[in-house]
C-alpha cells in the first residue's frame, strides 16, 4: 500500500506544475478585464444619465486603464520578488 501512496504523491506533483502559471494568468487577466469592463459599464450608464455622450465613458475607461496598469505592475513586482527569493534559496541549498 505504501507503493501506491508514493505513486499518487508523484502523480499529484507531476500534475501541479501548471497550477502556478494558471493562477498568475488569472490574476493578470483579472487586472486587465475587471477594471476596464467596470469602467465601460459605469461610463456608459453615467453618459446616458447626464447626456454627456461619450466623455464620461472615455474618462471612465481611461481611469480604469490606469487602475489596470498600476495593479499589473504591483503584481508583476510581487511575482518577480518571489522568483528572486526562490532563486536565492535554491543557490543557498546548492551550496550546502
Amino acid at each position: 500500500m505504501g507503493g501506491n501512496n508514493n505513486k499518487s504523491l508523484k502523480n499529484n506533483s507531476e500534475q501541479a506544475w501548471w497550477q502556478p502559471a494558471l493562477v498568475l494568468f488569472a490574476k493578470f487577466s483579472g487586472w486587465i478585464a475587471v477594471p476596464v469592463i467596470a469602467g465601460a459599464l459605469i461610463g456608459r450608464w453615467l453618459d446616458g444619465r447626464y447626456g454627456t455622450d461619450p466623455w464620461i465613458f472615455l474618462t471612465a475607461v481611461g481611469f480604469a486603464f490606469l487602475i489596470s496598469m498600476f495593479g499589473l505592475i504591483k503584481n508583476i513586482r510581487e511575482e518577480y520578488e518571489k522568483i528572486e527569493k526562490d532563486i536565492q534559496e535554491r543557490k543557498k541549498d546548492d551550496l550546502k
